[in-house]
């Protein structure tokens, strides 16, 4: 091949050349830019400051109602709630008489005394050597009932099985409330006359002890309680009245007495 035609050929092919890289550059300037929708991040949304939007924030916790899901009262301080024990009229040892608590005669009508919450005397009347004053007091701190006379009876205290036991006239035609009530504190009081007609004959020998069961309507015989008596008390005829509240109307009451017990 001449030089002349080896010329040529090189000139045709940078010619070519350049025409493939003039149509290579206006392909690209004419194309669609490409999208930067992938690669750029996203403008934040207006008004939203770049903060996460409500759809990708976490959910506040909504506010329990009180005693709702969270086991909390609705009065609650740290201590549960104030109603949750009601109280009691007499929890301050108080309360009517007129109420079913136990200050009241209801209260006693339905709780008969026992011996644990009682100290029994007697003593001689003043003025009255046959008498004999019979005090039950209720030492406990509710009220309480007694049947409506002490179990009284007289006799020998070296006697087996009271055989010789002399028992005293009462009132008749008992009837009325349940019980005879007693407050806490207070004392019921019954009158015996080991010898009403004074009499100084007849009169039953030995007799050297007075016998009391404060209840004989719910009181076991254990619970009967020895008083002696001087020797050689007259007893005759004995008459016993019913409890009551004053030792003159226990005397009253005794006075009554008409029905061998």
């Amino acid at each position: 091949m001449s030089l002349t035609s080896f010329t040529s050929l090189a000139s045709a092919a940078v010619l070519g050349l350049g025409v493939l890289t003039l149509t290579a550059c206006q392909s690209d300037d004419t194309g669609a830019a490409p999208s930067t929708t992938s690669s750029s991040p996203a403008a934040p949304a207006a008004g939203t400051s770049g903060t996460p939007t409500a759809s990708t924030a976490p959910a506040a916790p909504a506010s329990a109602s009180p005693g709702e899901g969270d086991g909390r009262s609705s009065t609650s301080k740290g201590g549960g709630s104030k109603t949750g024990t009601p109280r009691s009229g007499t929890s301050k040892g108080g309360g009517s008489k007129g109420g079913g608590d136990a200050t009241s005669d209801s209260y006693a009508f339905t709780h008969p005394c026992t011996p644990q919450q009682l100290s029994v005397h007697v003593t001689g009347r003043s003025g009255a050597p046959s008498q004999r004053v019979i005090a039950v007091r209720n030492t406990g701190q509710r009220s309480c009932g007694l049947s409506y006379y002490p179990l009284v009876h007289l006799d020998n205290a070296k006697a087996p099985n009271g055989e010789r036991a002399v028992h005293p006239m009462i009132p008749s035609g008992l009837g009325g409330a349940p019980a005879f009530p007693v407050y806490a504190g207070a004392t019921a009081y019954a009158v015996i006359d080991l010898d009403p007609s004074g009499a100084t004959t007849g009169t039953v020998p030995g007799i050297d002890e007075l016998n009391v069961l404060p209840d004989g309507d719910h009181m076991p015989n254990a619970a009967t309680l020895g008083f002696p008596l001087p020797a050689a008390t007259p007893v005759l005829h004995p008459k016993l009245g019913l409890y009551r509240t004053t030792v003159a109307d226990a005397v009253s009451s005794m006075r009554s007495a008409d029905y061998q017990s």
